[in-house]
């Protein structure tokens, strides 16, 4: 139960502390009216207005400093001018729409990759500005509250009156980080987790930049303050963080409400509350709307300059484009209606309308009308999340209920602005009905935490507006049965019975339905199955199998399986399903078919050429991740002048002293305790941790499933791989490959390259046909201006990427050997999702998402 609960757990929180925040607001408002307040916002002076934008300029200037600490930590130096502005337009987004990891994380992810930076480090970068912000909050918040004390109020009933002990208590985090960077340079090992701490300079600097931030954004607000405000600003600043605090915890967009909540209760005895009411919307207009816009005009600026050299790619990207946005535009717009028919219900109509319909419309119609027209809003509330599934219903449905909220709202109260409103909207969707092409039921599909909180925001905000329009009349009982023109609170009260009413009946049926199928993992017959498989395919990739970090679908016929797994949204299946060709359709539907149940994303990742008309069936796009180096081995020699390099590498290693040998599978376990030892030290050098699902990593049962090679000196091991044994084809022995690869620090030099050029002969001496040196990526993509822009974004990585990656370097060991060069590509949904899909596969090689940011 507590785990269906869970999820929304978390909305619930935040819409009870805004609901929270708004009485508090409320109650300490309510003896005051608007007027007040809106005249001393108007009797702000220019001077203080023109400072508390030379301030908002100066911190965010400031800002920058997060971004530039973060890019000297991950050592990839970009030009102070996109620090600043990946800076700027990140956090006036999440300081204006809250949820900073969503809202500001997505303009750095899409700036930062524009520019060349991979999403492991844009993970990094993100965590660690995040990182300063608080470090900054405890820091300055710390100092403030120890030697300028707020007391706190006393129906709080908390053990302390004053903050210092919390002030205290805040102290402690940073103090500890600046401790731990200055007496600790090696990375911290914590379980499983590497985390490389900054070095002392760089964390001294996190926390005075924060801590100037924090400062700054303070003195806005204490500029536009009143000049006979009776407050220091060591006071107000302490009241400030406390609020930014309470803001933050709660995840409500902004803090707006908590934050404003906070302030008033802190600094209302020597403010008078207009006047700080007043100051705080003044603020949230400097300090949050302006610079919000001025970033999105920033962001649309730069957008267009890089469209003007690239007009044609821009409109072939904007054609692929529509189809992913269009249904999600719609469904926004949709909700928006329904919310203008919600409030329109809720508040008087115009009187001389209403004059003008008394004299024609009999009464009955605009009765039903009203009712008709609040239920539309409802309606198209839900609606808007079947919208955003693509639901052949919901298009129908919504085209139906919009016609009727036309008619419903000219009959109501002649409300001929919501009228037209609604018929550009059903004149927008039209139109695009093959964009909402999925057979599924309305209640089948469920409502995220978010759509739950937004649809109970809307109406609660009517509900609360219609009894701010009508008062305490609302409560009145004997409402229902009145029926008149003039009284608009009876229809109010009516229309909102039926919504809830609605309402309830909607969950009721949502409750009852039939909870969706729960994915079991494999069974230990279908892992023994599997293994048959993978020892009889002729691509040795199947092998990741054995590593049992990943989860199977076997088909019906148990002649074939596909391993996949999951990571946010996206379910990456490893490879091409492995088996025959009508398993692997089979598979590959199948598995469509289950990532659709979860609404997800389905990916097979490293596909090869020979299965993409299977993928682009699937409905699914492609894009070219590399190539993979095969070495054909019948061929293979050390004779000749071109083979010079290899016949030096093999001598020289055994000169010396060293010797090449296979170890059988049954040879394997003794061998387990030295083996360890060279991976463990192999890391240690490396400073670098297990990776997974495309990789794989030292596990005593996985090693135990395949044969050993060796490289010994003096008897000990200084090197190894596990091999990989493809199937045969008509009885010959298909494809040979190795995955873990380590050496000792003992081991003689291009030790690598020596296990390379024995496994070749020694697999050619065995009969194999071929030798899989694996993948490099972002090998092989066009460079051509008319190219997709993926294909030339991976291609300026693999030219210049040298500081991310040796991109060149693996080409060009690799064909020391000359392959045999084959494609590899990633199937995944079309738009901004491949971006999206590469961060989840990073995680998943990563082993989590700590993975990703420490190495």
């Amino acid at each position: 139960m507590f785990g269906r609960l869970k999820p929304y757990l978390g909305p619930t929180l935040a819409l009870a502390l805004l609901g929270t925040a708004a009485w508090a607001l409320k109650s300490q408002l309510g003896e005051y009216n608007l007027e007040d307040i809106v005249g001393t916002i108007l009797s702000e002076k220019d001077r203080d207005i023109f400072l508390a934008f030379g301030l908002t300029a100066a911190n965010f200037i400031v800002l920058a400093g997060y971004d530039i600490l973060a890019l000297a930590y991950i050592k990839r130096p970009l030009a102070p001018y996109r620090a600043a502005l990946a800076s700027f337009a990140g956090n006036a987004f999440s300081n204006t729409i809250g949820l900073s990891t969503l809202a500001g994380s997505s303009v750095r992810f899409r700036l930062y990759s524009s520019w060349g930076l991979t999403p492991a480090q844009i993970a990094k970068i993100i965590v660690f500005t995040t990182l300063t912000l608080w470090l900054g909050l405890f820091s300055i918040g710390g100092i403030t509250f120890t030697l300028k004390p707020l007391p706190l109020p006393d129906w709080m009933h908390l053990p302390f009156a004053t903050t210092r002990p919390l002030g205290l208590i805040l102290l402690c985090a940073p103090v500890l980080y600046l401790y731990a960077a200055a007496r600790k340079e090696t990375p911290w090992r914590i379980g499983k987790v590497t985390l490389l701490l900054p070095p002392f300079r760089s964390a001294l600097l996190q926390v005075g930049v924060a801590s100037l931030d924090w400062a700054l954004a303070a003195a806005v607000l204490y500029a536009l303050l009143p000049p006979w405000a009776n407050v220091s600003f060591p006071r107000l600043l302490g009241a400030f963080l406390l609020g930014q605090i309470a803001g933050l915890i709660s995840q409500v967009p902004g803090g707006l409400g908590v934050f404003e909540s906070c302030l008033i209760y802190l600094l209302m005895p020597r403010i008078p509350t207009p006047a700080l009411f007043a100051a705080l919307v003044a603020y949230r207009v400097v300090y949050y709307l302006v610079p919000l816009a001025l970033a999105a005009v920033a962001l649309a600026a730069r957008e267009a300059m890089a469209a003007r050299e690239h007009t044609r790619n821009v409109i072939v990207f904007l054609m692929q484009w529509f189809p992913v946005v269009a249904p999600r535009v719609l469904a926004a717009l949709t909700f928006a209606a329904g919310v203008v028919l919600l409030l329109s219900g809720a508040t008087p109509a115009v009187h001389s309308r209403l004059q003008w319909l008394e004299d024609f419309l009999p009464l009955g119609v605009l009765e039903v009308s009203h009712f008709i027209g609040s239920l539309a809003g409802l309606g198209l509330l839900i609606l808007a999340r079947g919208l955003h599934k693509r639901l052949d219903a919901a298009y129908f449905v919504t085209c139906c209920v919009l016609f009727a909220g036309i008619i419903a709202s000219l009959l109501k109260g002649l409300d001929y602005e919501e009228a037209l409103l609604l018929t550009v909207l059903l004149l927008a969707l039209l139109p695009c009905h093959k964009f909402f092409y999925r057979k599924a039921s309305l209640l089948s599909e469920g409502f995220t935490p978010g759509w739950i909180v937004a649809i109970v925001v809307a109406l609660a905000a009517s509900m609360l507006l219609g009894y701010m329009a009508y008062g305490d009349a609302t409560l009145d009982g004997e409402l229902w049965w009145i029926f008149t023109f003039e009284d608009e609170t009876s229809r109010f009260v009516r229309a909102t019975v039926g919504i809830l009413v609605v309402v309830l009946i909607l969950a009721a049926l949502r409750l009852m339905r039939s909870a969706r199928p729960r994915y079991a993992p494999p069974c230990e017959g279908d892992f023994q199955a599997v293994r048959t498989l993978v020892a009889a395919s002729p691509e040795t990739p199947a092998y990741l199998a054995l590593l049992r970090d990943k989860s199977f679908l076997v088909s019906e016929k148990r002649d074939g399986f596909l391993m996949y797994g999951v990571s946010g949204r996206s379910w990456v299946c490893m490879g091409d399903p492995v088996g025959t060709p009508a398993a692997r359709a089979e598979l590959a539907w199948r598995f469509r078919e289950m990532v659709d149940l979860y609404a997800g994303w389905t990916v097979f990742y490293q596909a090869c050429k020979q299965n993409l008309p299977l993928y682009l069936d699937l409905g699914l796009s492609l894009i070219k991740i590399g190539e993979e180096a095969r070495v054909s081995l019948p061929g293979f020699s050390l004779a000749g002048q071109a083979r010079k390099g290899l016949r030096y590498t093999r001598n020289m290693v055994e000169k010396d002293g060293s010797v090449f040998e296979i170890a059988p599978l049954e040879a394997v376990p003794d061998i387990l305790p030295e083996l360890r030892g060279v991976s463990d030290t192999w890391l240690a050098a490396k400073h670098a941790r297990e990776k997974k699902f495309s990789l794989g990593f030292f596990n005593d049962d996985y090693l135990r499933q395949t044969p050993v090679a060796l490289v010994r000196k003096q008897g000990h091991i200084v090197a190894f791989a596990n091999i990989w044994k493809g199937g045969a084809i008509d009885g010959v022995p298909h494809e040979l490959s190795v995955d873990l690869m380590r050496y000792a620090p003992d081991a003689p030099p291009s030790v690598m390259e020596y296990l390379y050029i024995m496994l070749m002969l020694w697999g050619r001496e065995q009969g194999y046909q071929w030798f899989n040196l694996g993948m490099a990526p972002f090998s092989g993509l066009e460079r051509h201006a008319l190219a997709p822009a993926w294909a030339r974004l991976g291609s300026l990585l693999y030219s210049y990427g040298g500081q991310l990656y040796n991109f060149q370097g693996l080409r060009r060991f690799k064909d020391k050997f000359n392959p045999v060069w084959e494609s590899k590509y990633l199937a995944s949904p079309g738009g901004t999702v491949p971006a999206r899909v590469l961060a989840n596969i990073a995680t998943l090689v990563s082993g989590g998402m700590r993975g990703v940011i420490a190495k």
